[in-house]
C-alpha cells in the first residue's frame, strides 16, 4: 500500500524579507487551499502530515517561538490559517530544501512513505528544491499547484514545469492529491 506525507514547507513566515509583499499577494490566493489539505491529512490515519520550516538564522528557536513570530508579522491573517497541529511532526531547516540538514529523509522512510505531497512558499526556491532532494532520494512527487506560492510568477511557472518533466512530478490541485 503506498504512504503518503504532506510536506508544508515554510508557512511560519513573518514576511519581513525584501520580496514579502510579492509573495503575500501569492500566498492569500493559495492560504485557503492550504488550510484545506493540511486538515484533510491531519484527519487521515495513512498520511503523515509534517511541517518544515526555516528558522530564520534562530538555532534555538521551537516551533512555538517561529509561530510567534510569525503571527506577530506583517501578514499574520496568512499565517493563522496553517498552523502546524501541536502533534505532527515540525523541523527547522536552515537552507532551501526541506531535507538539507533536517531528519525528513529519516521519518519519511521510518513510515514507510512513498509518495510526498510538497506544499508551501516558495515555489520557484524552496518546494523547488524539495522537490529536487525528494526525486533523488527516489521518492514520488506531487506538488498540490493550488498551495504552492510564489513571488515571481514566471519562475514559478518555470519550476513547475521543470518539476513535472524533469523529475516526473504530479502537478495536482489539493483536492486530488491525497485521492490519486
Amino acid at each position: 500500500m503506498t504512504r503518503t506525507a504532506v510536506v508544508v514547507v515554510d508557512m511560519l513566515n513573518p514576511y519581513d524579507h525584501d520580496d514579502a509583499d510579492l509573495l503575500q499577494r501569492s500566498v492569500r490566493e493559495v492560504v485557503r487551499p492550504l488550510a484545506g489539505l493540511v486538515r484533510q491529512a491531519w484527519e487521515r490515519e495513512d498520511v503523515e502530515l509534517i511541517f518544515v520550516n526555516d528558522n530564520h538564522g534562530d538555532f534555538s528557536a521551537t516551533r512555538e517561538q517561529l509561530q510567534h513570530r510569525a503571527l506577530n508579522g506583517r501578514f499574520p491573517q496568512l499565517v493563522a490559517p496553517v498552523p502546524p497541529p501541536l502533534d505532527c511532526a515540525f523541523m527547522a531547516k536552515v537552507r532551501h530544501s526541506a531535507f538539507y540538514g533536517t531528519p525528513l529523509e529519516y521519518l519519511l522512510r521510518s513510515h514507510g512513505v512513498d509518495v510526498v505531497v510538497l506544499a508551501g512558499q516558495v515555489t520557484e526556491q524552496c518546494v523547488l528544491y524539495s522537490a529536487l532532494d525528494a526525486y533523488v532520494r527516489e521518492f514520488s512527487v506531487r506538488v498540490a499547484r493550488d498551495c504552492v506560492a510564489h513571488i515571481h510568477a514566471d519562475l514559478a511557472e518555470a519550476a513547475l514545469r521543470l518539476m513535472e518533466r524533469n523529475i516526473r512530478a504530479e502537478l495536482l490541485h489539493a483536492a486530488h492529491c491525497l485521492n490519486h
